[in-house]
């Protein structure tokens, strides 16, 4: 069985992945937008201004980590459904031990506000 050096373990690592991914200023972006209101895709590329496809790409990312939860579906004048998002952290701790990372999620407890 093939050995992996700790590049190729670090892919498999969610401590890893998470940390990875708020490191990206656009995935950091589209998860402050949604701390504390419930937010569609389309509003959340106008609030800070970049592409929907990036919004969506952040938004796959942080829903495979489990970060955002689909809060509720709302129905458009189109009959469209439309899920809007939620973060489900509020803050996050990375400290050192060793050589590895440790990572500290808290849950965002904040009652979601709809817009």
């Amino acid at each position: 069985m093939a050995k992996f050096n700790i590049i190729q373990l670090s892919e498999f690592d969610t401590t890893q992945k998470i940390i990875e991914s708020l490191s990206n200023v656009c995935t950091r972006a589209v998860l402050f937008s949604i701390l504390d209101a419930s937010k569609d895709a389309t509003m959340i590329a106008d609030e800070i201004k970049i592409s929907l496809s990036t919004v969506y790409k952040s938004l796959s990312v942080l829903e495979d980590l489990t970060l955002v939860e689909i809060n509720k579906f709302v129905i458009s004048p189109e009959g469209k459904k439309i899920k809007q998002y939620r973060s489900r952290i509020s803050k996050v701790e990375i400290t050192l031990d060793g050589h590895e990372p440790v990572l500290n999620l808290y849950p965002n407890t904040k009652p979601a506000r709809s817009l």
